[in-house]
């Protein structure tokens, strides 16, 4: 007798198509978090570059000759503060191509770099060393949590959206006012949101996998995408973290 029921075949070939979805989203996820930790080096290594060099002195306005506190921004070191911004608002928004969201990624990874400069200059080592390990450790929890909770995180997505945008109001109404109640709550702020993104961005990239890979679309589009994502995430909690733990020079 010939079994014309079809379900031992899709039980049959059900494991094996699982497992190769598994292996496929492990080195997406794998290709991603590989182009953050380059981020986070060319970051890191510009940050250093500026800081033990002349280039100093054209970013950031010193507190006295051959002290490492800056108490301000040159135009140039301003114009690299928002260069990232600058640069998401006007390529962040287009269709993006392989070599056009890497050049995304990797601009602003280098022009957060720059940036961080006045990071290094105002901290002592062993303070940045410590809130690296601290930041990088719950980044990888909350990253593990958004990919593996079944609860959806859109919603609270939507809510730190909008605290995002708070916060970047709350940043430059301080560049004015400079009053440490402000700053604090907005470091607060920070942490939270930028925490809360982590878990959300993580999941979704789940979820931009799924719908690539059904799609037949672009892989490294959407990890220079989740990358892009992930870095900052990552790299602004650990600044908003510093401002709380940090010793200065």
């Amino acid at each position: 007798m010939i079994d014309t029921d079809p379900a031992p075949i899709a039980r049959s070939g059900a494991p094996a198509d699982l497992h190769t979805v598994d292996r496929g989203l492990q080195r997406f996820l794998q290709g991603v978090f590989a182009k953050v930790a380059g981020g986070l080096v060319l970051a890191g290594g510009l940050g250093h570059l500026i800081a033990s060099t002349p280039l100093r002195d054209l970013l950031f306005h010193m507190r006295a000759e051959g002290a490492h506190d800056p108490v301000g921004l040159t135009g140039a070191g301003l114009l690299v503060a928002i260069s990232p911004l600058i640069t998401l608002a006007l390529f962040g928004g287009v269709p993006q191509t392989r070599r056009r969201s890497a050049l995304l990624f990797w601009s602003v990874a280098a022009t957060m770099g720059g940036a961080s400069g006045a990071v290094l200059l105002a901290f002592t080592g062993v303070s940045i060393a410590t809130t690296f390990a601290g930041a990088a450790a719950g980044f990888g929890a909350l990253a593990l949590f958004g990919y593996t909770t079944r609860r959806n995180l859109d919603p609270a997505g939507a809510f730190l959206s909008a605290g995002l945008v708070g916060l970047i109001v709350a940043l430059g109404l301080n560049l004015v006012l400079a009053s440490p109640a402000v700053t604090f709550a907005v470091n607060t702020l920070g942490v939270f949101v930028f925490a809360g993104l982590i878990a959300h961005d993580m999941q979704r990239l789940k979820l931009i996998y799924g719908h690539a890979a059904a799609e037949d679309a672009d892989l490294v589009v959407a990890s220079n995408v989740g990358a892009l994502c992930l870095f900052l995430d990552f790299a602004n909690l650990f600044q908003f973290l510093l401002a709380f733990t940090g010793g200065r020079r």
